[in-house]
């Protein structure tokens, strides 16, 4: 039995609910033949029946004449009683059968029924010839004698069983028509229904193959197919983007970091080639050959950190999220801000801020907001921070944004063309932005009030007061 299961696995699903329909077709067109059937045999029976029972009685002169035409009398012939095979039985079990007709055994219950024992019998009889029939006995008692009588009646059974041969054999042909064309139906329908499936497992070969993102799907009305279809395009177009997004981080990194590799090459030729030519640099000049490379390495590995950052996908989840006083990691992303900008005045007004994100990754957000004012401000320039009510805002008085460029500054690896001679990757805002969020919060930059530096904003929520328990 576990064959069977395995065999139609095995098959095409087209196949498979093709075979399943005419199976049930089958079983449903058994079901109703196999009841159609018992039900006319059912009827045609109780119609024998009532025919046997409300047979013409037979007069008491006919049972004399025929009674006497046994016992060798002679009273002129005897005629049949129509289409009713009859014969007398006594009360000793003594058949006298009717003209032409063969003799049905009498029973025990015939005895009785002719001695007055037993009311009328119905049964099922074979007579001498071997013919099957209905058989039903009543009493008769004649005048003035009082002898005593039973009648029997009989048909014969072929009246009801050969027309249910010849139904059996009409619902047979047209339960076999109905399965056959139930199974065709059912084919036509498996291929018209699982054209979309078909559609889309095309297609998703063709992908495998290929690795061609842009095939889609042709998706109509609401059912599952159509649902099938349309998740197959969204998860193809978010192939797609995805890969583009690869392609051009790859793309945009590959030409990040060619500038400071390439500063490094040469730097570190001068170096290898004064050391194999025996011509000594200037120490002024190695000096400052010495520091360019450590700058570029700093450089390179600030560059290489926000690569490792912005690898993890934007829909990551973040990790464990804390209650964190924003206040405290303002104040601890300053101490650093102020040591990259000795010369600059950082002003800062901090009211009491807690939040729900990622400790580490809410400080990185904050000292790249630092950074950027840091790097912007002119020498000896005011930068103002301030965090009142879950927004924290940085000011710089540098030469500001324009406005045609806002819409850009948080795209990976876009420099503003005045910013590109300074140091960086242009990925510090887009970590920002992407962290902020993560922690639900917004980001802005505008221009300041006045026309002279930016103002970055950060709104996260939260409360001046640390949740109980914290």
């Amino acid at each position: 039995m576990t064959g069977l299961p395995r065999r139609l696995r095995a098959l095409p699903l087209r196949s498979r609910l093709a075979l399943l329909v005419a199976l049930a077709v089958a079983v449903a067109v058994a079901a109703a033949a196999a009841a159609c059937w018992f039900v006319t045999r059912e009827q045609l029976e109780g119609q024998l029946d009532d025919s046997l029972r409300k047979s013409p009685s037979v007069d008491k002169s006919y049972v004399t004449e025929l009674l006497s035409s046994c016992r060798g009398a002679d009273r002129g012939p005897v005629q049949s009683p129509g289409s009713y095979t009859l014969q007398i039985i006594d009360g000793a079990g003594q058949i006298c059968p009717s003209p032409g007709s063969a003799r049905i055994p009498a029973t025990d219950q015939d005895v009785e029924v002719a001695a007055g024992e037993r009311p009328g019998v119905l049964r099922s009889a074979t007579d001498e010839d071997g013919r099957k029939m209905r058989v039903y006995t009543y009493r008769v008692v004649l005048r003035p004698s009082g002898e005593s009588y039973a009648v029997s009646v009989a048909r014969p059974e072929s009246e009801v069983t050969d027309p249910l041969s010849g139904l059996a054999w009409v619902l047979v042909l047209v339960s076999g028509i109905g399965v056959l064309g139930a199974g065709a139906a059912g084919l036509w329908v498996a291929r018209t229904g699982l054209r979309p499936v078909d559609e889309l497992a095309h297609a998703v070969e063709h992908v495998a193959r290929t690795e061609d993102l842009t095939v889609r799907i042709p998706a109509e009305g609401e059912d599952e197919i159509a649902r099938l279809s349309r998740s197959f395009n969204s998860m193809t177009s978010s192939l797609a983007t995805s890969r583009d997004r690869q392609a051009q981080l790859i793309a945009d990194a590959g030409h990040e970091l060619r500038t400071p590799l390439t500063s490094l090459r040469t730097n570190i030729e001068l170096l290898a080639r004064s050391d194999e030519t025996g011509r000594a640099i200037p120490p002024e000049d190695r000096k400052a050959l010495l520091a360019s490379v450590k700058a570029q390495m700093t450089e390179l590995a600030a560059l290489i950190g926000d690569l490792q950052e912005l690898s993890r996908p934007d829909a990551a989840q973040p990790g464990p999220l804390q209650v964190v006083a924003l206040h405290d990691i303002t104040r601890t992303a300053l101490r650093r801000a102020r040591l990259r900008g000795p010369e600059l005045t950082v002003t800062d007004e901090l009211a009491p801020w807690y939040v729900r994100a990622e400790p580490a990754a809410l400080e990185r957000a904050v000292v790249n907001v630092l950074d950027n004012a840091v790097k912007f401000s002119p020498p000896r320039g005011t930068v103002d921070v301030r965090l009142d009510r879950g927004e924290l805002t940085v000011r710089d008085h540098g030469p500001g944004i324009p406005a045609e460029e806002l819409p850009h500054v948080f795209e990976r690896f876009w420099r503003s063309p005045s910013a590109r001679q300074l140091p960086g990757s242009g990925l510090g805002l887009s970590i920002v932005a992407r962290t902020v969020h993560q922690a639900g919060g917004e980001i802005a930059l505008r221009p300041a009030d006045g026309g002279d530096g930016t103002v970055a904003s950060i709104r996260l929520p939260g409360a001046p007061q640390p949740p109980p328990g914290h």
